[in-house]
Parts: C-alpha cells; structure tokens; sequence
C-alpha cells in the first residue's frame, strides 16, 4: 500500500497555483506579450505622467504613471481575472499597494491607492486592527482574495512617495517578477510627438584623447535642419571618445518630460550602441548610476545618457554593444556619428555628429582632483577620520577614483554627491566622551548643502554610533532634546462631534523626525492614517463607533531618539 504525505492545503494552494502559471506561460510564449488579455486599469484616456524605465533617483521607473485627472478617489479596475498575492500599505514607496496575480502569468501592480475596493479594504482594516500598526504587509492565499477583470479594487490616490495624484501601474512577470513595459500589451496612449534633444556631449576617454582641443566633457553644439535632423557643429578629436545627451519625451495630451524608449549610436553607418527600455530586472535597477554621467548629475542634478559603457555597467538594456560603444578616432579619418533616440510609439528624433580625427592644442587639460586617498573600487576599503571610522566593503563603487576625505571634531566629510556608491558602506562614530544619558538623545546625521541635519539610521552599541549608507557627504553626531508636537486640526477640547466623518491631527518633530505613533479611543487602539507629506494623522469614525457619548482620545507620538508626546482630548458623540 502506499504512502501519503499529509500537505498542508496553503502549500497545496500555492503548488497548484505556480503550476496553473508555469504551464500558461508556456503557452504563451509563442506570443511574447497578449495584445487584448488586458483592459484599461482606468476608464478614462491614458495619459501619462511618467513611461516606462523613465530614469530616476539610483532607479529605472518600473511602471508607467497614469494621470488621474489630478484627483484622488478616480475607480482603480482589475485589469483581467485574477487572485491578490500581495498588499502594501506603507508611509513611503508605493504608499497602498496591491499585486494582483492572473492566469496568464503576468502579475498587475496598482500603487499610491487612496483606499482599496470594499472587500479588499475589509481584509486590509482586519490586518491593521489585527497587528495595531497602520503599515502592514500581506501575502493572501492564492485565490482567497479572487478579482474579476473590470471590478472596482481601489481608488486613486497620492499615498507613499508620489508628488501628487496619479496612478503608478506595472505589469510584471508572475514568476520572475521582472517588470516589463505595460505599453507592449495593446494599452493605447496618445503620441504622434518626437522625443526632444536638448543637449550633446563628448567625452575623452582614453588618456591620449581629446575633443575640441579639451581632454574633459565637452558640450557640442548643434542646429535642427529643415528637415527635422539636427546637425552638430564639425567635432575636432582624436583617440577614444564616447558621446552622450540630455532628451525626454511627450505624449500628446501631457506636458511632462519623460524618458525616451530606445536609443540607437550609429559611427558610419554600423551601430555601435542599441538599447531599448522593454523590460529589467529589479536587482539591476542601480546601474543606472552607470548609464548616466553621474559626476555631471552630482553637480547640476541633470542625467547626461551616455552612448558608451563606463566602468561597473552591468544592465542587461542592450541588444547590440560595440567596442563598449566607444569610438576610436584616428588623426586623418572622418566619421559620421548618428544618434537616434525613439519613443514607444516610434516617434524618431535624430542628430548628427560629423567627426573629424585631428591632433589640437590643448587648451583645457583633464580637470581631475587628486588628493592622498585613492580608492580601488575592486577592494575593500577602510579610513580612520579621528571622529568617526569609514568602512566601504570591495565594489562599492563602480570605478577607482580619488576620494576627499575631512575630519573636524565630531564631523566628517565623505567625498562629495558626485560620486555614487552601488552598495551601503559604514560609518562608525566613538562616542565615549559622551554620558549615558546624552547618547540617548543623539544621533548621525546627515548634513546637506545648507548644513541642515537630517537622521541618519542609527545603530547604537557600547561606545559606537554607526550608520549604514550609499549617501556621500557630511556626517555628524546631532542631539534632539524635543519631543513631537501634536496639535487637532478638525476638533476642540469637549466638543460634539455628532456630524463628523473623521478626525484629523498634524505631528512633527523638529530634529530627529517621526519614528512611531499609536492612538486610542476609551482605552481600545484604533487605527491612525498617517500621511508624511502634510504631518497628519487621520481615524475614520467608520472604523469604530463607540457607544459612549463622551469619548476620551489619547495619541501617543515618539521621535526616533525617543522623545515622547501624548495628547489627550475629549470629545462628545451621540
């Protein structure tokens, strides 16, 4: 007779659920993405806010941002059947957040929600009451939370990271997770507008070379021609060069300046550089900091793309490379350099780079700053500043480079923004000057331009203060003797509240920053919304009605030096 193994049914769920999408994926793969599987996720016309693989802050955009009329509460749609495998509620990132995995093999993510559709949100509210924390995060069972393609699962809204209302949409694969353009899937988007360039550069690369009698990053000028082509000014070089530029894209109904699709290097005719924004993977997102020039960013925070491969590039963007895209100029020789830059809907912007191989004078030599430290981006890394130790593990950073290196008392300087780290590194601070009870209320900080502290995580341990970063710049040891402020908004002391649909309180802190908030009603946790970008606090009488007319409210707000303030109020409903 045989044996049976007992499986629990949450391991069989998902079993059958990765097995019901391994083989659609096969079938679906004669087909690399379904044209009309997919509806709209909003019932007005797509317009967009942002594109696919758009460049940003150490990230490539992973979705596409759908304007919302500049409005929350627009009706968010499942975009096909399908069955929620995850729920996000978070005061940063996506902010409300809802993954929801289809038949097909592709997972649809909706983020920045105001508020998910009634079932959802009755899951999510028994969760938070469930853990007394406003962010939590869950994985339902395969089919627990079912959806229909065109119900209602959330609302728009402005939650997390977003600088006003839109709709932050993906469309990823169910088992990869890799996201992909949700444009190749037949969502139709308005644009017969050409991407825009704006500027050109070249850059010497080797140490023989130059471009216009200078050995550093050169601006170029260029002209558009009647035809719509621009033409650059004749480019006097020699040795190994590459070229970049700064450009964006329109659509039709948007002013936005978003990223382009693919752009294409072209030197006489044969392509040197081919790269398309279709799809990536999340674990190289951070490359970016390598397909741009980021010195140029660091200091006029503007993405130069670059039509080469500089040192650490890993992405996978690219379906043609020669040479790493570098061009190698011979005094005598002529070259055509094309640059054609697309937008998903093939709008074509294209530039013209006439080059000439010819040795000049130089009258600007490499501008580079040599100081007595020099980092070997393949090794580890250690300093001693007096204040505080530095520590950057092998491959921090993506090339060798000088670094500037300062101390002064319990500060210290870290290069500067011009530099990006791939991986954290660690500060460590001594701090045993100090009394018990004044680390208590200290913490690193990091200071920006204006010297103005901003916290720093900080992991205290017997006499060392440490932080883990990517983040060059100035650190120091700051103390934050003040606890948060809260103040009602919508509300006073004994007031009735009988018409009142919520309540609404603002917390700041003036040093360290927010790090925790609980809330009570008559002595029972209720749950607190807490939006970061207005400093408010917000209970929906919804949750709870208390049968009590005169309700005693307590808040509770603590900094992340732990610095406490409690409010109390009372107030009367019928």
């Amino acid at each position: 007779m045989a044996n049976f193994v007992s499986v629990p049914l949450r391991i069989m769920k998902k079993l059958f659920a990765f097995l019901l999408l391994f083989t659609t994926i096969v079938g679906v793969s004669q087909e690399k993405y379904p044209q009309d599987a997919f509806r709209s996720p909003v019932d007005i016309p797509l317009v967009l806010a942002g594109t696919f693989g758009e460049l940003r802050s150490n990230h490539f955009h992973s979705g596409i941002d759908i304007k919302t009329q500049q409005r929350e509460g627009l009706p968010i749609y499942a975009i096909a059947d399908g069955s929620v495998t995850r729920i996000k509620v978070s005061h940063w990132g996506y902010g409300k957040v809802l993954y929801i995995a289809h038949p097909n093999g592709y997972t649809s993510v909706y983020g920045h929600l105001q508020k998910f559709g009634p079932k959802i949100q009755e899951y999510v509210k028994k969760l938070q009451y469930k853990k007394k924390s406003y962010e939590v995060e869950d994985f339902p069972d395969y089919a627990e939370i079912k959806v229909e393609k065109g119900e209602i699962i959330a609302y728009g809204g402005n939650t997390g990271g977003s600088s006003g209302p839109h709709l932050h949409f993906e469309i990823r694969s169910s088992i990869s997770e890799k996201p992909t353009n949700p444009l190749l899937y037949g969502f139709d988007v308005r644009d017969a507008t050409n991407p825009t360039l704006q500027k050109l550069y070249g850059f010497p690369l080797s140490e023989d070379a130059q471009i216009n009698q200078s050995k550093n990053a050169t601006a170029l000028n260029f002209k558009r021609q009647k035809d719509g082509t621009f033409l650059a000014d004749p480019v006097n070089a020699v040795g190994t060069v590459g070229f970049g530029f700064v450009g964006f894209d329109r659509q039709d109904l948007a002013a936005n300046h978003n990223g382009v699709y693919s752009v294409q290097q072209l030197v006489n005719g044969k392509v040197y550089t081919d790269y398309d924004l279709e799809s990536f993977s999340f674990g190289e997102t951070r490359y970016i900091n390598t397909l741009i020039d980021y010195y140029h960013y660091g200091k006029y925070r503007q993405r130069i793309q670059l039509l080469y491969k500089s040192p650490g590039n890993k992405l996978s963007i690219y379906n043609t490379v020669e040479n790493e895209g570098k061009i190698d100029i011979r005094e005598g020789l002529s070259y055509n350099v094309e640059l054609l830059i697309k937008d998903y809907a093939g709008n074509l912007t294209k530039a013209i780079i006439p080059v000439e191989g010819k040795k000049e004078l130089i009258k600007v030599d490499k501008d580079e700053k040599k100081t007595e430290n020099y980092v070997i981006a393949k090794k580890p890394n250690n300093y001693d500043l007096g204040a505080a130790k530095v520590y950057f593990p092998a491959n921090t950073f993506y090339d060798d480079f000088y670094i500037d290196l300062k101390k002064d008392d319990d500060t210290v300087r870290i290069h500067n923004s011009t530099v990006a780290a791939h991986r954290n590194f660690t500060i460590t601070f001594d701090v045993s000057k100090y009394s018990e009870a004044e680390r208590k209320q200290m913490f690193i900080a990091r200071l920006d331009s204006r010297l103005r502290p901003s916290h720093a995580s900080t992991y205290k341990r017997g006499n060392t203060f440490t932080t883990r970063t990517r983040n060059m710049g100035t650190y120091t040891l700051a103390k934050d003797t003040v606890a948060p402020r809260i103040k009602a908004k919508n509300f006073k002391e004994k007031q009735w509240l009988n018409n009142y649909h919520y309540l609404s309180l603002r917390i700041t802190d003036d040093l360290s920053g927010i790090d925790t908030y609980s809330a009570t009603l008559n002595g029972k946790w209720i749950l607190m919304e807490y939006e970061p970008k207005t400093a408010t606090l917000t209970y929906n009488f919804d949750d709870v009605i208390l049968d009590q007319k005169e309700c005693k409210l307590e808040v509770t707000v603590t900094d992340n030096v732990g610095n406490t303030n409690t409010l109390t109020h009372t107030f009367y409903r019928k």
